[in-house]
């Protein structure tokens, strides 16, 4: 009959193997299905998950120089919408942030990459310096080191630190030609920093690889004693 049916219907009906096993663990684990969520932590900001990766004399860095806030206005103008109306990186100038040991140089860098993401940048990017570059890219069993250097080469925003401070050869003076010749034809924001005074860029790396940082990059030049070096009192 319909009327029998219906009532039926809403008699409740035996749980499924499946459900049933899944209400057993939520059981033992203490968990009532029926009673709702407890609010969870907010997710980490991007600021926070870059820290995380930041080493940690580094994770208050402050782009303070001003030649260097300079350059992170000029890239955050330069930044276009993305998913949910957030501004990314597209193209934009690179800095070449120079001066001697100890003056400051991997903070300002670090301190530029955490002054974009405060600015509300969407921003994947990439540190490494010189050294580690070439040994990186010295044939290794299983891996790609082609795929790696793309990977640095089409970086929305690479730090290389301290360009210049590797033994000059050949293949490294070809190595470096290539990262910096891509990212300079697809104007891709780099951070550069370099002990180099700027007369001697063109003897330590060659005159294409200095011709085109002098064209796509701004400078910032710090000056300064060792910060390393503490004094005597």
């Amino acid at each position: 009959m319909p009327g029998a049916r219906r009532a039926a219907d809403r008699d409740p009906q035996p749980a499924s193997g499946a459900l049933l096993r899944c209400q057993q663990v939520l059981a033992k684990r203490g968990i009532d299905p029926d009673q709702p969520l407890a609010d969870t932590e907010p997710l980490p900001t991007a600021l926070e998950i870059a820290d995380r990766r930041i080493p940690p004399r580094y994770r208050l860095a402050e782009a303070d120089h001003p030649d260097v806030a300079t350059w992170v206005q000029q890239v955050t103008r330069a930044c276009r919408p993305g998913p949910g109306g957030t501004p990314g990186i597209a193209q934009g100038p690179s800095l070449l942030i120079a001066g001697p040991t100890g003056s400051g140089k991997t903070h300002q860098a670090y301190g530029a990459i955490r002054s974009l993401l405060e600015a509300g940048v969407r921003l994947r990017w990439a540190k490494i310096t010189a050294t580690e570059l070439y040994a990186a890219q010295r044939p290794r069993q299983g891996v790609d080191t082609e795929r790696e250097m793309r990977e640095l080469m089409t970086c929305p925003l690479l730090f290389l630190d301290d360009l210049g401070a590797a033994k000059a050869s050949e293949w490294t003076e070809e190595l470096t030609l290539r990262l910096v010749n891509h990212r300079y034809e697809y104007m891709l924001p780099t951070l550069f920093t370099t002990n180099l005074p700027l007369g001697e860029i063109k003897s330590a790396l060659g005159d294409r690889t200095a011709s085109r940082l002098a064209e796509m990059c701004e400078r910032a030049i710090l000056t300064g004693a060792d910060r390393r070096r503490r004094t005597a009192a």
